[in-house]
């Protein structure tokens, strides 16, 4: 599809001559406001409302507006939520009909769940035929870890390095957080092993390269010798997002998957963040023909509602029978229209399309970057999921934090929303935005790279 084709289907195509609209320095003085009123109750902010604390109000397409009338480009899709943007007509009013119709009936049978059932089944890859819904993607976690307990009769997990599965033991305990809450230990049989990353490679060939097959090495080792014997499987995101958008080399998870099917193991695939459309795939394992075990399915699942999915293959489907897989929430008509409709979207406008298109042009734009500002260490993008790796020293690669936390602030008070993590750059704009407004995006960005390293002294 062509930017001129997709023109003529973007509801959200908006006046670039105008955006982003700041009429008064962000945040603003009723953005504060509102934020004092607010965190005088409200806790436990993320890290990008805490070093931009505005407060908004209403959005459309790919534009973010916040009390005071600022307005600004949409560069985080509400942290890789509203992947069709904000507001789309079509979801708003599939779930404004089931709103006025019937909200719950907990985990009975309704007709749009079956239909949206019937949509999964059609849409995902392989035998990926057995589903249970819910209201959060750490939810979704827990219970496809429960899944692949019961269908391998086995307890240990492992996950990898800088991985992200949520906020609850479960989860936590296959990722990077740490938090004293959780009794500084790890939930009993929960294992992390070093990833592939092309940028930072533990092991290499003579030529420099990654060598995959050394990771795999690795891991034998690992399992014969750091666990009790008794995995169930691997649990992984397929690019890393908290982690900074880390991409694996093409021959990872093809090599991975074998591994696993060599010894009994089952493959639980995280796609809450990577998954309906981001990459510009249905899943993001689509791009390696790799198909999971069990995947989760969320964020821009439903486009902003609460709506997430557990997907397992056919021959593990009725594991669900002995994992207590219902709640409250999940598959409830609003959400299961909200999941629909935004499956229905992707694929009638034929945005997995496009967002691989708009992840080829930003990726070229971004190498123009590296090449104008030292700082800029490495640059990826899979579709609409994008990074930009800040270091002091090319050679060295030695991570500047610094940077990323002024250039985040600095593109923000231009009028960019979007995603800081650290030293590395995090960009997931929606799928719905136009080639033109993703390049301006990222002419933001590069400017205030470009300020941040003369005020750092790395020009």
């Amino acid at each position: 599809m062509t930017a001129t084709e997709f023109s003529t289907l973007n509801w959200a195509d908006a006046d670039l001559s105008k955006l982003p609209n700041v009429v008064t320095a962000p945040p603003g003085p009723k953005s504060k406001q509102w934020h004092d009123r607010c965190t005088k109750y409200f806790k436990g902010l993320s890290g990008q409302v805490k070093l931009f604390p505005v407060s908004f109000e209403s959005g459309n397409g790919c534009v973010l507006r916040d009390v005071d009338g600022n307005e600004y480009i949409d560069f985080s899709s509400g942290i890789y939520v509203t992947t069709l943007g904000h507001c789309h007509p079509k979801i708003s009013e599939a779930i404004a009909k089931h709103a006025s119709t019937l909200m719950n009936a907990h985990d009975f049978t309704t007709p749009i769940k079956a239909e949206l059932c019937e949509k999964l089944a059609e849409v995902l890859p392989g035998d990926l035929n057995g589903f249970q819904f819910y209201d959060s993607g750490t939810t979704a976690v827990e219970a496809g870890l429960r899944v692949m307990r019961a269908a391998s009769g086995k307890n240990e997990m492992v996950s990898c390095y800088y991985d992200y599965h949520g906020k609850t033991y479960g989860g936590v305990s296959l990722g990077h957080i740490r938090s004293q809450v959780y009794g500084r230990v790890r939930a009993p049989g929960s294992h992390m092993v070093p990833r592939p990353d092309e940028y930072r490679p533990i092991w290499t060939k003579d030529d420099g390269t990654i060598d995959t097959d050394q990771y795999l090495k690795f891991y034998d080792q690992y399992l014969d010798k750091a666990t009790v014997g008794d995995v169930a499987g691997f649990c992984l995101e397929p690019i890393q997002g908290w982690g900074g958008s880390v991409m694996p080399p093409d021959d990872f998870f093809p090599k991975l998957r074998k591994f696993c099917d060599d010894r009994g193991l089952l493959m639980m695939i995280d796609e809450v963040l990577a998954s309906w459309g981001r990459t510009g795939k249905w899943l993001c394992m689509e791009h390696w023909d790799v198909v999971p075990d069990i995947v989760t399915i969320g964020k821009g699942f439903g486009n902003g509602f609460p709506v997430t999915c557990v997907a397992v293959r056919e021959p593990y489907k009725e594991s669900f029978e002995s994992i207590s897989a219902s709640s409250s929430y999940g598959g409830n008509p609003m959400a299961c229209a909200a999941a629909l409709a935004s499956t229905q979207v992707i694929e009638d406008e034929k945005l997995n399309d496009w967002a691989l298109h708009l992840g080829e042009v930003a990726l070229k734009r971004m190498r123009q970057m590296k090449q104008e500002h030292k700082i800029v260490g490495d640059v990826r993008a899979k579709g609409c999921l994008m990074g930009i790796e800040l270091v002091k020293d090319r050679d060295t690669k030695e991570p500047l934090d610094e940077a990323g936390t002024l250039v985040y602030q600095k593109a923000f008070a231009q009028g960019l929303a979007w995603i800081p993590a650290g030293h590395i750059l995090r960009m997931s704009p929606p799928i719905v935005m136009s080639e033109k407004m993703l390049l301006k995006g990222l002419d933001m960005i590069d400017e205030a790279i470009g300020e941040t390293a003369r005020e750092l002294g790395y020009a």
